[in-house]
């Protein structure tokens, strides 16, 4: 079988119609934990770039989509643990706790993700960015198979590399714009719907003897068909008697 390749000086370059979008679980699984095995990858999608070489606008890749990078990790300290991360202009400095990633199926533990956002300048004096990453490494337990894999090696007297020390990491930057887009349309949602809710029914009474409501009603005509007019309260009429106003409206029918 062919093995395809889709990285071209440093950056992805996918066939058109075609998305890498992985989830947690397989990029520990399919790509970080053969990655460090030395087992072959589904396919070769993501480049090995020391991301804390170059500042995350200068890594290779559109700027504009999630980049995913294999790099490994470089102490700050030689007998230390904790990593450096500092770059030309600035840091990457870690937030939160370590999110644990375990599989869809058997709830087992593989990988750890730990999110990470970049500041401009030197700590702790940094301007926060909107540049973030996740950065993915192998649970202690696949960690620990992969010495043991390494010690096999060496006492068979191949080279042993390292391996474990690799870890994957996807960088993106944050768009805030699109959020505040949503809360403002949801905003103006919530408004329209609590007019509607406060907007109340109007009724008309047409029992009252004074109607200071306009209905709009166009005047009637003197040469319409129902040949029924309304008479006034103050019009005299020897037919009508005083308290037909007050009760309900009298007609009679023209001459």
């Amino acid at each position: 079988m062919e093995k395809l390749n889709f990285v071209k000086n440093g950056a992805v370059r996918l066939p058109p119609g075609f998305r890498f979008h992985p989830t947690d679980e397989e990029l520990v699984v399919q790509y970080l934990k053969r990655k460090v095995f030395a087992c072959p990858l589904p396919a070769s999608i993501i480049p090995e770039v020391d991301v804390c070489k170059s500042d995350p606008w200068d890594l290779p890749g559109d700027l504009e989509q999630e980049r995913y990078f294999f790099s490994t990790r470089e102490a700050k300290y030689p007998n230390g643990n904790r990593s450096n991360r500092a770059t030309g202009s600035g840091y990457w400095k870690a937030t939160g706790i370590d999110k644990q990633i375990v599989t869809s199926k058997g709830n087992q533990a593989v990988g750890m993700k730990k999110t990470l956002v970049f500041y401009r300048g030197k700590p702790p004096h940094g301007t926060r960015t909107d540049w973030i990453m996740h950065e993915y490494r192998l649970a202690s337990t696949e960690t620990a198979a992969c010495n043991a894999l390494l010690n096999k090696n060496s006492i068979q007297g191949s080279v042993a590399v390292p391996m474990e020390n690799w870890v994957l990491c996807r960088i993106f930057l944050k768009k805030r714009s699109t959020k505040n887009e949503e809360e403002n349309m949801q905003f103006d949602n919530d408004n329209r719907l609590s007019k509607l809710r406060t907007t109340k029914p109007v009724f008309y009474d047409f029992m009252t003897k004074h109607r200071t409501t306009d209905l709009n009603l166009a005047p009637s005509s003197s040469s319409g068909s129902s040949g029924i007019t309304e008479v006034s309260c103050n019009e005299s009429d020897d037919h009508e008697e005083s308290s037909s106003c007050n009760s309900f409206p009298y007609f009679r029918r023209k001459p």
